[in-house]
């Protein structure tokens, strides 16, 4: 399929540095690009549901890879805030930014703006102004906010 292969030459897959096999890597190209997973398992004499399996596993290793980053990140992270679950959200940015004053890091954000950063990346975790399961803050010397929900 050299249309995969164009796309994957193009945005640099290098299968031996990826956590995606090369297979998956084609069939996210693809289904990216809006093709439908019957005529991807046409052109790769398969059938749909192979595909539709290949997909599913190559963005597991993505949600996966994306994780990883995350927690690295976290660890790098100079200012790291726990907020516990039962935590009102308008109490967030001023935890946040006590602790980034303590460090000597500037945070480029309003109250208002941290309180959406966190509310947005923390999904189901933060109800309204109710923060249900505990959330990790991270910010980075440059001053990034970086919010993951605690493992259970």
């Amino acid at each position: 399929m050299s249309d995969a292969d164009d796309l994957l030459a193009r945005a640099g897959f290098d299968a031996s540095e990826s956590v995606l096999t090369r297979r998956q890597a084609e069939v996210l190209a693809l289904r990216e690009r809006g093709v439908a997973q019957a005529d991807i398992a046409e052109s790769l004499g398969t059938s749909r549901a192979n595909i539709s399996k290949v997909e599913a596993a190559a963005r597991e290793n993505v949600a996966k890879a994306r994780e990883t980053v995350a927690f690295v990140d976290a660890l790098r992270a100079p200012v790291q805030v726990e907020v516990e679950a039962g935590t009102d959200l308008y109490d967030v940015p001023d935890a946040v930014f006590d602790a980034c004053d303590e460090a000597g890091v500037k945070v480029a954000y309003s109250g208002v703006d941290m309180m959406t950063r966190v509310s947005e990346a923390a999904g189901d975790a933060v109800v309204g102004r109710e923060v249900r399961t505990t959330v990790l803050v991270g910010v980075s010397s440059e001053g990034d906010v970086r919010v993951r929900v605690a493992p259970d």
